[in-house]
């Protein structure tokens, strides 16, 4: 959890793996988002973080990320301020995190888990807002039809070994619809989806290979 890590978005790296620390969870239509709060910090005192509330402030008062979230959705809630826009990337192997595009911070629970302490739920909605030369821009032909759901991107990591399939880089890696979606080509498939670099991606473009 990262609040205004840009002065203009929050972050939040999610994972739905086995093994993750937190129960993250995103609808099968990629829609919202549950987020779990972050624990306390293992120290000397708490040998089990998950044995503790997980705090909304700190020993000397001040707001954990935990608090920076809520406060602002107590403040979206009572009419203060528009929702914070919150920008997620979800993990799909060790080391690899895949982009899910820009949500808005619309609630939260304070509730009991399976541990008998209480946690954050953050509830994050989809949002038509892109990132274009770094200001965020409301894009209203943005649909969520086109997000590439994270099972096909696993999928294609794997087939694609990781690589730019037109030159092998390894770096700046973009997962590219090989037929556009703005000629009809699909998300939900791994067929219509590749890995490129950076480079073969802009040059890519729109245009049909």
């Amino acid at each position: 959890m990262n609040y205004r890590l840009n002065p203009n978005y929050s972050v939040i790296l999610m994972s739905q793996r086995k093994n993750a620390p937190y129960r993250d969870k995103i609808s099968e239509d990629g829609l919202r988002i549950e987020y779990e709060g972050h624990d306390i910090p293992r120290t000397a005192d708490i040998d089990d973080p998950k044995a503790v509330d997980q705090p909304r402030f700190t020993k000397n008062g001040k707001p954990t990320q935990n608090g920076l979230f809520a406060s602002a959705v107590d403040d979206y809630s009572s009419g203060k301020r528009q929702a914070e826009i919150v920008r997620v990337y979800e993990k799909l192997f060790s080391g690899i995190w895949s982009e899910k595009g820009f949500f808005r911070l619309i609630d939260y629970k304070y509730e009991m888990d399976a541990n008998n302490r209480r946690v954050f739920i953050f509830t994050l909605e989809s949002s038509q807002i892109d990132i274009d030369s770094g200001e965020l821009k409301e894009n209203v032909l943005r649909e969520r039809s086109r997000v590439i759901p994270s099972e096909v991107k696993k999928e294609v990591w794997i087939r694609d070994k990781g690589r730019c399939v037109i030159c092998g880089a390894t770096d700046e890696l973009h997962f590219d619809h090989d037929l556009p979606y703005s000629k009809g080509g699909t998300s939900i498939t791994s067929e219509n989806v590749r890995i490129l670099c950076a480079r073969h991606n802009l040059e890519k473009s729109d245009k049909i290979q």
